[in-house]
């Protein structure tokens, strides 16, 4: 064989060979219903570029700071449900002493109208009661 052969040969057999790897990296990384049923997956859903790959392993890293917008959001969400949760026990404890300065009043105004009572059965309404009064000779 010749030189110019060889080259041709090889040539076509590169050519062969990318257009089936083209055709075969789709169909190796789709689901097994998705070659099943016939249909290929995008290729578009499934890779990122490399560009958008590295910015997004560079945030989400471990060991890479977060940049002081997400720290700044954080602090906020977690000050807003501090103060939500504050403002929930406020309520709740307001609700309480409320509920316990009724009852003290009922039980004031029960205890008074007894005390009333007791007076007014005692003294019947004299000061004092014309019982105690009464000599005894």
């Amino acid at each position: 064989m010749s030189c110019k052969e060889m080259v041709l040969l090889s040539g076509l057999a590169t050519i062969l060979l990318l257009t089936m790897l083209q055709d075969g990296d789709a169909a190796a990384l789709g689901s097994g219903k998705a070659s099943a049923e016939g249909k290929k997956p995008n290729p578009k859903n499934i890779f990122m570029k490399e560009s958008d790959a590295s910015n997004f392993l560079k945030r989400r890293s471990k060991r890479s700071p977060r940049s002081w917008y997400e720290i700044n959001a954080e602090n906020r969400q977690r000050q807003a449900a501090d103060e939500r949760r504050r403002e929930y026990y406020e309520e709740q404890r307001n609700e309480y002493e409320n509920n316990a300065e009724e009852d003290q009043d009922e039980q004031q105004e029960r205890s008074r109208e007894q005390m009333e009572q007791w007076r007014q059965w005692h003294y019947n309404n004299l000061y004092p009661s014309y019982h105690y009064n009464r000599y005894n000779y």
